[in-house]
């Protein structure tokens, strides 16, 4: 799970980098980009246009988010990580050869961004002391009833016109989604054990140093 990733933890309990932050911003533009982009070229997949639904997109968000972390000039200054990069061509290969595996993706994105967005975009305003902006991806401003639409979106997805081999195929798909998610997490480690330290990185993720200080270092809840 990605809360077991050390940088998921510290951002969990309120220590967030900015640095590190603005370079996830950067990677995710690049996979909704991939994902919404591939989605949107398949109006008539009977499958893929099921869930293939506009008020989720999160494209032109994160733009505003990257304007506000990069300045006006972002499209040039934000580049992939390696893990980014992975992402986004297992997205445009699936895309091609299997795209109703683009349900597994766009499952594990856009529902979890609906179930713990909120929360995730207090932590980051008050980590960062943010009041003007940089939290435009977690705001679903055409989706009033949060709840209410994790529903429809789950009952869509279990209507949809797929066999069981390919629904097994799905989920296969939806568990590497979330391994290839947690691989851009793991990048953003170094840049936030530069900034906070190893011995308050280690605190905070239940990390144990080998040797004599072993013992010595405490566990945050």
């Amino acid at each position: 799970m990605a809360e077991n990733v050390g940088f998921v933890k510290c951002f969990l309990k309120g220590v967030v980098e900015k640095t590190s932050y603005r370079k996830l911003v950067a990677n995710l533009y690049f996979v909704y980009s991939a994902m919404e982009e591939e989605m949107e070229k398949l109006p008539s997949h009977p499958v893929v246009s099921k869930i293939c639904f506009p008020e989720l997109n999160r494209k032109n968000a994160l733009e505003q988010d990257l304007y506000f972390y990069y300045g006006p000039n972002w499209r040039n200054e934000i580049a992939l990580s390696p893990a980014g990069q992975a992402y986004v061509n297992r997205i445009r290969e699936i895309a091609t050869t299997e795209p109703e595996l683009l349900v597994a993706h766009s499952y594990t994105r856009y529902l979890g961004d609906l179930s713990g967005g909120q929360i995730l975009k207090k932590i980051a305003e008050k980590a960062m002391n943010l009041e003007t902006g940089g939290t435009a991806f977690y705001d679903f401003k055409d989706i009033p009833d949060e709840k209410a639409y994790k529903n429809h979106y789950r009952q869509t997805l279990d209507e949809l016109p797929v066999d069981q081999a390919m629904a097994d195929r799905i989920v296969t798909e939806a568990n590497a989604a979330f391994g290839m998610n947690m691989k851009m997490f793991q990048e953003l480690e170094g840049n936030l054990i530069k900034a906070i330290g190893i011995m308050l990185f280690n605190t905070l993720t239940r990390r144990r140093t080998t040797g004599s200080t072993e013992t010595g270092l405490a566990t945050a809840e």
